[in-house]
């Protein structure tokens, strides 16, 4: 993707975009009550492109303007299922640009117990479906070579289990697969693509999977969520659930379709803001890079 280009096809779009989500909602712009939009974290140009058409719109029909942070957004696509689900919870959210473990009081009352130290987890998968020539997007090629493979085949490090914390580190289990496939090509032995994409999958999943257990334990809560992209990949979706299952807990997952970047969520963030009347006015800009929601405290 070109950042660019991306922007250029958003002004291009968005304005007919809008007009075609009114009218199979049934509904004139008139009749809604706020307008919501994503300002951070993200790729500045879409984002820039979105505030300010969401400020004119919402000044040109003199609604309230909601400002919502696109990951708290992503933790909202769980509260658009059949079965919301109870608070407290630990919500676990993986995506292309973040990966991090949450404890969720209440509605919009978030603390972060730990991010990753460089690479997410969405990012690690798309490096290596790069370097293994699987394809694009990463995550689905990587799921999807690995459902030829066998997971053991190779040995990958499950980086930071070691340590006591909530921490993440996905850089180097990238850097250890990469390392290894060079290494198997070097020596001519016949390497699996499927089984190194088994292996890294399970690697990474076990680290998210344990994680956010011991979240949970620690925290005495008995509810999970996850959400962002990630939380599409079937095998973690498999995983988390049976080891909450073992535990007690429950699992909240948004459909995948809800999972990846969609309108929807944002949709249900900023409803949650407006029932606290959590308007933002017209000076609302856009941040490519935010603090992860630390502002809203638990206590």
């Amino acid at each position: 993707m070109v950042p660019e280009v991306a922007s250029r096809k958003h002004i291009e779009v968005i304005a007919s975009l809008v007009d075609e989500a009114l009218r199979e909602a049934g509904l004139t712009g008139p009749e809604i009550d706020a307008v919501a939009v994503t300002h951070t974290p993200g790729l500045i140009g879409a984002l820039l492109v979105g505030v300010s058409f969401a400020k004119a719109y919402a000044y040109g029909l003199g609604k309230p303007l909601i400002g919502v942070n696109h990951l708290e957004a992503h933790v909202y696509a769980n509260f658009l299922t059949d079965k919301p689900p109870v608070f407290p919870a630990i919500c676990l959210v993986v995506s292309g640009g973040h990966t991090s473990l949450l404890y969720m009081g209440d509605h919009r009352r978030f603390e972060v117990l730990g991010q990753t130290r460089d690479d997410a987890a969405g990012e690690a998968f798309d490096k290596v479906a790069r370097f293994l020539d699987l394809g694009y997007p990463g995550g689905p090629a990587v799921q999807q070579a690995a459902e030829s493979g066998t997971a053991g085949v190779y040995r990958l490090p499950r980086v930071f289990l070691d340590r006591n914390d909530f921490e993440f580190s996905f850089s180097g289990l990238k850097t250890a697969t990469i390392n290894l496939w060079n290494k198997l090509k070097k020596s001519g032995e016949v390497a699996g693509v499927n089984d190194l994409a088994a292996e890294f999958q399970e690697a990474l999943v076990d680290v998210l999977v344990e994680k956010t257990i011991n979240a949970a334990q620690q925290r005495k809560v008995k509810q999970i969520l996850l959400a962002g992209g990630v939380a599409a990949n079937t095998r973690l979706r498999e995983r988390i659930t049976i080891e909450a299952g073992k535990e007690g807990m429950a699992v909240s997952i948004p459909p995948p379709a809800l999972c990846t970047d969609n309108a929807a969520m944002a949709a249900c963030a900023g409803y949650y803001q407006y029932l606290e009347e959590d308007f933002a006015g017209l000076d609302l800009n856009a941040y490519p890079h935010s603090g992860l929601l630390v502002k809203k405290s638990c206590g």
